[in-house]
């Protein structure tokens, strides 16, 4: 689902579930409102509550698409076919011009992993001037973000995201907690329209 579509769902549908499975760090920086932020390392400590909870449409957002679409593999492998994920995240969101709820600027995790890449390689090259076998260090990161490419997954992310930067500004059990208040007000709705 392109963004374009992602908005007209949410303004035509306001119940559809936005969960943002980036870090909250990440979160706190910028996010859609209404959003609930389900980092994706906790999305399996919740996938139950989630397919139990979630109830209609389920939209799932990132930073650029890939987190979004390992979270959403997850839920429809645990039973929840109905959801989506917004092409391109919040990067295309934003670009697009999209309303935002702006919080604390942090650093995104893509470049976190850039900034920890690229550091370990220039540390290893210049250092291997005095012990040469460090260049191989180089040439392992660079094996590893090749691997990271062709599986559309981030060791070195999937670590960053662990560390307490990332992780102030929320956790899984706020979300489910979310999850399970927008559940009781919508059966309260549904009970007050009969």
């Amino acid at each position: 689902m392109d963004v374009v579509t992602a908005r007209a769902l949410l303004e035509a549908n306001p119940d559809t579930l936005v969960v943002d499975v980036r870090t909250p760090a990440e979160f706190e920086t910028a996010h859609i409102a209404g959003a609930i932020n389900l980092p994706l390392d906790q999305v399996d400590d919740h996938l139950q509550q989630i397919v139990t909870d979630a109830g209609g449409q389920l939209v799932l957002v990132c930073h650029s698409g890939s987190r979004a679409d390992q979270a959403c593999r997850k839920l429809t492998e645990a039973g929840h076919g109905g959801a989506e994920v917004m092409a391109g995240g919040m990067a295309s969101w934003v670009a697009a011009g999209a309303p935002v709820v702006r919080g604390k600027p942090r650093w995104a995790l893509e470049r976190q992993v850039r900034l920890v890449a690229g550091g370990i390689v220039l540390a290893a090259i210049v250092a291997s001037v005095w012990l040469p076998p460090l260049r191989y260090l180089a040439g392992l990161v660079g094996a590893g973000l090749v691997v990271a490419a062709l599986t559309n997954t981030c060791a070195m992310g999937a670590l960053l995201a662990k560390l307490p930067y990332n992780r102030r500004g929320g956790d899984g059990g706020s979300a489910a907690t979310q999850l399970r208040a927008r559940t009781r007000a919508g059966d309260d709705s549904r009970t007050s329209d009969r």
